[in-house]
């Protein structure tokens, strides 16, 4: 972890976004008392999601896909 005040911050950025990348966290103080962290953001995942990931974990019954009564239906509708 590095401690840096805004000034050196501000100064050397360019510097410090190499340590960031590489997995450091900086600490930024105003008058070297810590006000705010910077650390790096997780890794993107790249990989596909597999599909079926909730296959057997759910049943959805038949009544999901019959009509909506009309008294509910006109709630929604207005």
């Amino acid at each position: 972890m590095l401690y840096l005040n805004i000034y050196e911050a501000k100064t050397h950025l360019s510097r410090y976004l190499e340590r960031l990348s590489l997995g450091e966290r900086v600490i930024l103080c105003k008058r070297n008392l810590p006000i705010a962290e910077i650390r790096p953001l997780s890794k993107p995942i790249t990989q596909k999601r597999p599909i079926g990931l909730a296959k057997g974990e759910f049943k959805v019954s038949g009544a999901f896909f019959e009509p909506l009564p009309s008294d509910l239906l006109s709630a929604f509708e207005g």
